[in-house]
């Protein structure tokens, strides 16, 4: 078999087989395919795409490359759910301890921000908490108290991480089976009975229409079930930060805002990614979820599995229990409105940027990150603003004023706008 002749059947539209498709991700995991022919591949799959048996022999090669995480050495329903990135959004801390709780077992492999969008380890370590444990720990942990989120292991779907670094460089990031593969890949090597999954779309998300939402939310639902998992997907709107809170531990107070009561964007989302989790185990009637949701919340049961998991990850809950700690930067400028009107949009992927470019993200993986620096937006599309109103402020440790820029990321209006709505689509 030579890698020519499988680059050729593609670039003339013919679908590949397992076996070719296995040959060339044995070949990338070995490094026996040279970095040019695997990106020739990669532009005929962009510009050709795949049906369906390739994309679901692709998922299969790309999870066998590497580690398959066993859980059955947990105890009950193990409960997963992933976002496709997004500015604002730490879902996991309201979602995780809700479902452990509730007494479901999420055992949660997260990954760092790289670009715009955030990254559930750094927003952790914010809080001293130890994202490296090992498997033995991992299970423990989960097995204890329900709950645990840590990075992903070295060797879990590695043809994965090189495919992803070459389409990164060579224009091919934005193919929907390669962003299905490689998202599903992961997933399902990762071993959790329930999956969900929450696709953004909009200007802070990777897609930024609804069509290209759906249809990768349909491909990684008809992959999950092909591989047996009880998964579903939700589209959200990113048109907007999801939470008020933007960066590291600024997110982890939004989270805790969550858990002690708050209702907002975050929450609706949140709820309505733990209504698909709970539904799918099966644990609790479907007209009773909302409810129990609320109740765990209401009791501080779900913040004190959050605290569980923090203390019993090496990090400090002090943090959780004075908030004004998770607030901490020599500088802090206010973003004041410089016309009146509504509120009409957000440069949600700008605003990321910029804070990233503060020393909230990473545009490289060795980039050290900031884990202070942030901003606090006080405004939502359809909201009415005022001339000279402060609507937002800006956390730095740089004695450098970037607040006009943020204001920059938001439009205004004469007229009136309506409100988004944060759950477009539910995909099951």
């Amino acid at each position: 078999m030579r890698m020519y002749d499988i680059i050729n059947k593609k670039k003339n539209k013919i679908e590949l087989s397992k076996d070719e498709i296995f040959f060339f991700i044995n070949g990338v995991t070995n490094r026996t395919i040279p970095d040019y022919q695997t990106s020739a591949l990669l532009m005929a799959i962009l510009l050709n795409g795949m049906t369906d048996n390739e994309i679901f022999y692709l998922t299969d090669a790309m999870i066998k490359s590497g580690d398959i995480i066993d859980l059955s050495l947990i105890n009950g329903i193990t409960c997963d759910k992933h976002s496709t990135g997004g500015v604002g959004d730490s879902t996991s801390f309201v979602v995780i301890p809700v479902l452990s709780a509730l007494g479901l077992k999420s055992a949660k492999m997260s990954g760092r921000a790289l670009g715009h969008t955030g990254g559930t380890l750094d927003k952790l370590e914010s809080i001293g908490v130890n994202v490296e444990l090992s498997n033995e720990q991992f299970f423990k942990q989960v097995n204890e108290i329900g709950l645990s989120i840590i990075g992903q292991t070295a060797n879990l779907c590695p043809a994965d991480k090189i495919l992803y670094s070459l389409r990164d460089v060579t224009a091919t990031v934005d193919s929907i089976p390669l962003i299905a593969s490689s998202i599903m890949s992961k997933k399902i090597a990762g071993g959790s009975d329930v999956i969900v999954l929450d696709v953004k779309c909009g200007t802070g998300a990777f897609l930024k229409n609804i069509d290209d939402a759906i249809k990768l939310a349909e491909k990684m639902v008809s992959i999950g079930k092909s591989f047996n998992k009880k998964i579903s997907a939700i589209i959200t709107d990113m048109n907007e930060p999801l939470d008020n809170y933007i960066g590291n531990s600024l997110e982890i107070l939004g989270a805790i805002n969550v858990l002690m009561g708050e209702k907002n964007d975050l929450y609706l989302v949140s709820k309505a990614l733990l209504h698909e989790i709970i539904r799918l185990s099966g644990i609790i009637e479907e007209n009773a979820i909302d409810d129990k949701i609320e109740e765990v919340i209401n009791n501080g049961y779900a913040l004190n599995k959050f605290k569980q998991m923090i203390e019993m990850q090496g990090g400090d809950i002090s943090f959780i229990e004075d908030k004004s700690k998770l607030i901490d930067t020599k500088y802090q400028f206010d973003i004041i409105a410089d016309k009146s009107g509504y509120i009409s949009s957000f440069d949600t992927e700008k605003l990321g940027n910029i804070l990233c470019t503060l020393g909230a993200g990473r545009e490289k993986v060795t980039d050290q990150i900031d884990h202070f620096v942030g901003a606090r937006l006080d405004c939502k599309i359809g909201d009415k603003i005022a001339k000279g109103d402060v609507i937002g402020t800006l956390y730095v440790n740089k004695n450098t004023d970037y607040s006009s820029q943020i204001l920059d990321c938001i439009g205004f209006s004469t007229d009136r706008i309506s409100k988004k709505q944060k759950i477009i689509k539910i995909i099951r």
